[in-house]
């Protein structure tokens, strides 16, 4: 079937399929445009995760502005009229900005304790740097002193300020950010809302685009502002805004550099190798097809790319050459042996003979990459599906274009380069022959020491630690981090157990004369809420964690109370002045004190924390369960819900493990079932087994020795690297066969089999590590490892089936059907 297949329809009009695959790229070009680049935070989070439905409901519920940052370290005193006057006009062409709504500094920030002012003086008009002529002295004390700007604004050395950004709250990029996650949140939709939600997820992506293009060109004009005060400060840009927008610039240069850089090594890797032009242009002409009709799929579909499938360019040029390698070596082979075949003969041949092993060694890739749908992160889900797409059509892909290409090229006489006796096929031969146990010795050696290794492996992982140090976003962050009160937040939320509706007047003790003289009552209900029961329960949690070394900021509610206390000559604030300094209290101020941390309808407060992600000691699982442990002690009879990115990054970094564990014995049942499809044996299918799952188990251990952490790229290297690597196991395992059934020798279908196939593995081996060494140059440090750990893996495949492989096929005497 396959046979006359070719014979009677690809070789026969090879102009006509050529044509028509060339005419169908115009659909491919006009769909690739279309693929776009995803670097939110929802990339790094669990789906189905009820702690992300929890966190949007609070995103919603608690004012929280979408802000930038920009961290000031001044080369004069900090309060000097040099640094408030560059702060004022940073501030001022800021303000300029379209996509800017405010800007908050040390010149416009509430100053509450520096001033003698009463209570009602405070309220009725709030002092500033910028509005005032304060005691400077008074104004350092308070900004080094106050729970509000303590390491939270100011830096505890007092040399570092952080100027806020407030941007423009786009209302309808959440109105249709919320109408979708309540449609993703159901667990069941019937058909008109399955519609609903592709229409609002197309709507969805639409808007986005438009609003990362106003965010980009926003983030563009302040760098150019801090540029031009680069010379009288040192000035560094964050946020979340920042961090997703340099993201998309690090996965669109690394796209490229991947993508040129690895079209280069091929050049150079294919000539040296062949040292025919037409072994270097007919492989790449098949890369650029298979690479533009898979990103043509990609856009289709509406798939994304992200920080972890950013290399799937890489992947894809990688697998696409080596299929397109073993089809020229074949080739050539076949050439030398028969010196008066047509050109027609020669390409059918070549295809029949290599197409049974490719085809398997396809499928096992993709059986390799389509485990990684086991993970609970979309990202790593669609990077396999991606993958497992690609690599479909890059087997279709070649095995159409190879023949039809080369049939209409004349035969090239030239012989393939001599192989000398001393080359390393050879020298793997002679070893495997003459070896006794040294093999097997080390093999073992390799499992016990591998054994240590996992044992070690952490998934401890900082986000700052995910890029290099000469990038902004890590030199902004790791300013924020150490002198600014940390960078990953961490909410607290406490629901309290009581009701609003008993917390009548006769519980609910007012001292109102000496505050009687300053507002007139206000008779809102809301003031029932402030009791002095949970105000004290406020302050006890506040107090407990500012006390954790892990912690750099703490704001809530209790920060209201201590500076409220210090303006009310010391004692505290009862709860009638509570309320009333609630109701009074300008809306600006409001939604920078108050509203962030408390839900009086709710019933509920906040206690937003930054956790200090630099700190090398931290372990965040622990850290998580102990502060809810030891707040549950605290309030026995409330409801506590921890909530933000530290608690949704840490399920994604708990998941790793279970991920992991569940994508590999995937992939290795997968295998070992298709090893017993294609080789009828179990004998040889668990000896294939073996011999791919030693070299994985070795780049494991190397991480847990070297501290390297699991994580949401690293993760993947298993499946990928099984998946590639198994391809060498089949193919030689397929030459062998044939070979064997020459003499019945095992040792010397072993020497046939390494001085043929054994050169297509080691040339396929040689571009794919070529190819992942690239890698390194990403600004991403996830991705370096991932490619250092992948060359790594895929040098331990390539020894294992040319030592291990060999030697187990030997010793056991196996006589293949």
């Amino acid at each position: 079937m396959i046979k006359y297949f070719y014979s009677n329809v690809i070789l026969k009009y090879p102009i006509l399929i050529i044509c028509l695959i060339l005419f169908s790229m115009i659909f491919f070009v006009q769909n690739a445009k279309k693929l776009e680049i995803d670097a939110s935070s929802e990339t790094l989070l669990l789906q189905n995760d009820t702690d992300l439905k929890f966190s949007r409901l609070m995103n919603k519920r608690y004012y929280s502005p979408n802000i930038l940052i920009i961290t000031y370290k001044s080369k004069n005193e900090l309060l000097s009229k040099e640094s408030l006057e560059i702060i004022k006009n940073i501030s001022n062409d800021l303000k300029k900005i379209k996509n800017v709504k405010s800007i908050t500094s040390i010149l416009n920030v509430p100053l509450l304790t520096s001033t003698s002012s009463s209570l009602k003086d405070l309220v009725d008009d709030i002092k500033t740097l910028e509005n005032s002529n304060i005691n400077k002295n008074l104004v350092k004390e308070e900004f080094l002193t106050s729970p509000l700007y303590k390491n939270n604004l100011v830096s505890s050395d007092f040399k570092t300020t952080a100027i806020v950004i407030n941007l423009n709250e786009d209302k309808k990029y959440f109105e249709l950010l919320n109408k979708r996650n309540e449609l993703k949140d159901k667990t069941s939709l019937n058909k008109v809302e399955v519609k609903k939600l592709k229409e609002l997820e197309l709507a969805f992506k639409e808007y986005r685009k438009e609003l990362r293009i106003k965010e980009h060109n926003t983030i563009i004009e302040v760098r150019k502002i801090i540029k031009k005060y680069s010379s009288k400060a040192e000035l560094f840009l964050g946020g979340v805004n920042m961090i997703a927008d340099d993201i998309i610039t690090f996965v669109k240069n690394d796209l490229y550099i991947y993508g040129s850089s690895l079209v280069l090594i091929l050049i150079f890797v294919l000539y040296y190798i062949f040292r025919q032009i037409r072994w270097v242009l007919i492989p790449l002409f098949i890369c650029f097809i298979s690479v533009l009709v898979t990103t043509g799929v990609l856009g289709f579909f509406g798939w994304e790319v992200t920080v972890i499938s950013s290399n799937f360019i890489a992947l894809q040029l990688i697998i696409t050459i080596s299929i397109v390698l073993h089809l020229i070596v074949r080739y050539e082979e076949l050439k030398s042996l028969y010196t008066k075949s047509s050109q027609k003969n020669l390409v059918l041949n070549t295809i029949l003979s290599k197409i049974k092993p490719s085809f398997f060694a396809i499928i096992t890739t993709i059986a390799g990459f389509s485990s990684l749908v086991l993970a609970d992160i979309q990202p790593i889900i669609n990077l396999g599906l991606m993958m497992s797409v690609g690599i479909l059509l890059s087997l279709i892909i070649s095995f159409t274009l190879f023949p039809t290409i080369l049939v209409n090229l004349p035969i090239n006489r030239k012989k393939f380069k001599e192989k000398p006796k001393s080359t390393f096929p050879n020298l793997c031969a002679n070893i495997v022959e003459n070896d006794k146990k040294r093999i097997y010795i080390f093999s073992v050696l390799i499992l016990i020491i591998s054994s240590f290794g996992i044992s070690q492996l952490i998934v401890e992982n900082s986000f700052i630690s995910y890029f290099k140090k000469n990038t902004e976003i890590y030199k902004g962050m790791i300013v924020i981090d150490k002198n600014l009160g940390g960078t990953t937040p961490l909410d607290i939320i406490v629901t309290f157990n009581d009701h609003i509706e008993n917390n009548l007047s006769k519980q609910y003790e007012i001292d109102e004369d000496s505050f009687d003289e300053e507002f007139e009552e206000d008779e809102n209900d809301e003031k029932y809420w402030f009791t002095k029961e949970k105000m004290d329960k406020i302050i006890k949690v506040h107090n407990y964690l500012s006390s954790l070394k892990e912690i750099g900021s703490v704001q809530s509610f209790a920060t209201i109370l201590e500076i409220g206390k210090s303006l009310n000559k010391n004692v505290d604030l009862d709860n009638f002045k509570l309320a009333l300094l609630y109701d009074k209290i300008p809306a600006q101020y409001k939604n920078l004190i108050i509203n962030p941390y408390i839900s009086i309808e709710n019933n509920q407060v906040r206690f937003s924390t930054r956790i200090i992600d630099s700190n090398p000691n931290l372990r965040r699982n622990d850290l998580i369960k102990k502060i809810y442990k030891d707040i549950k002690e605290i309030l026995p009879k409330d409801k506590i819900r921890l909530s933000n990115l530290m608690i949704l990054y840490n399920n994604m970094l708990q998941s790793l493990f279970s991920s992991q564990i569940k994508t590999l014995l995937f992939v290795l049942i997968l295998l070992f079932i298709m090893f017993l499809l294609l080789f009828r044996s179990i004998k040889l299918a668990l000896i294939s087994i073996i011999v791919n799952l030693l070299p994985i188990t070795l780049v494991f251990a190397f991480m847990g020795l070297a501290a390297i952490p699991l994580d949401i790229m690293t993760i993947t290297i298993a499946a990928i690297s099984i998946g590639i690597g198994v391809d060498d196991t089949i193919h030689y395992i397929h030459r062998y066969k044939e070979e064997y059934k020459k003499d019945k020798s095992s040792v010397n279908a072993m020497r046939r089999s390494h001085n043929s196939i054994g050169y297509a593995m080691i040339y396929t081996s040689l571009v794919i590590i070529l190819g992942f060494s690239i890698l390194v140059l990403s600004n991403l440090i996830p991705t370096i490892y991932f490619g250092l750990l992948t060359v790594l893996v895929m040098i331990s495949i390539l020894f294992s089936a040319l030592f291990l492989l060999p030697k187990l096929l030997i010793n056991f005497n196996i006589m293949i059907k």
